[in-house]
C-alpha cells in the first residue's frame, strides 16, 4: 500500500491549525485546482469524529465523488479520516498536529490502495503515488496561506 508523507511548519497556535485543517468551508480554497465542493453529510463548518462528508471533484480530468468519515480525533493532535465510498480501493488520511517553535508542524500521512488488483498497483507505482504527493503539497501550502492569514487578520478561523 503506498504511504504519502507530508509535513509543513505553520505560524498560527496549533488549536487554530487543527480547526483550519477540518473546516469543511475552508477546504475548498486549499485545493482550488480540483473545484472540491462538499455535497453530502458535512457541507460547512467543523467536521467532528464520526461525521462524514461527501467531495465532489475533478481529479485526472474525471469528476468523482468521495465520502470519507472521521474515524478518530484527539483535539488538537490529531484526527484520521477513512474513505467509505469512492474511486479507491482504500484510503485512510492521518492528519497530524504538533506544537513546534510557536506554531504548528502539521503532517499529513495518506495510505492508500487502486483498485484493479495487479495493474492498480502498477498505476500506483508509475503515476499515483507521484499525484497524490503533488496534491497534498499544493494542499499544505494552500492551508499555510489560509491560516496565516486569517490568523493574522482575525485571530480566528472563519466558520
Amino acid at each position: 500500500m503506498p504511504v504519502v508523507k507530508v509535513a509543513i511548519w505553520i505560524d498560527v497556535p496549533i488549536e487554530f491549525c487543527f480547526d483550519i485543517a477540518r473546516n469543511i468551508s475552508l477546504h475548498p480554497r486549499s485545493v482550488p485546482h480540483t473545484k472540491e465542493r462538499a455535497v453530502a453529510g458535512v457541507t460547512e463548518g467543523l467536521i467532528q469524529e464520526g461525521e462524514t462528508v461527501t467531495w465532489e471533484a475533478i481529479h485526472l480530468g474525471v469528476r468523482q465523488t468521495l465520502t470519507a468519515r472521521i474515524i478518530s480525533m484527539n483535539p488538537p493532535y490529531e484526527f484520521i479520516d477513512r474513505m467509505e465510498e469512492g474511486a479507491f480501493h482504500s484510503l485512510i488520511h492521518v492528519h497530524l498536529f504538533e506544537e513546534q517553535n510557536e506554531g504548528t508542524l502539521m503532517t499529513d500521512i495518506l495510505q492508500f490502495e487502486s483498485p484493479f488488483g495487479p495493474v492498480g498497483r502498477i498505476f500506483n507505482r508509475l503515476f499515483l503515488k507521484k499525484y497524490m504527493t503533488n496534491f497534498l503539497v499544493g494542499r499544505s501550502e494552500n492551508l499555510k496561506e489560509i491560516a496565516e492569514d486569517e490568523y493574522s487578520r482575525t485571530g480566528k478561523p472563519r466558520i
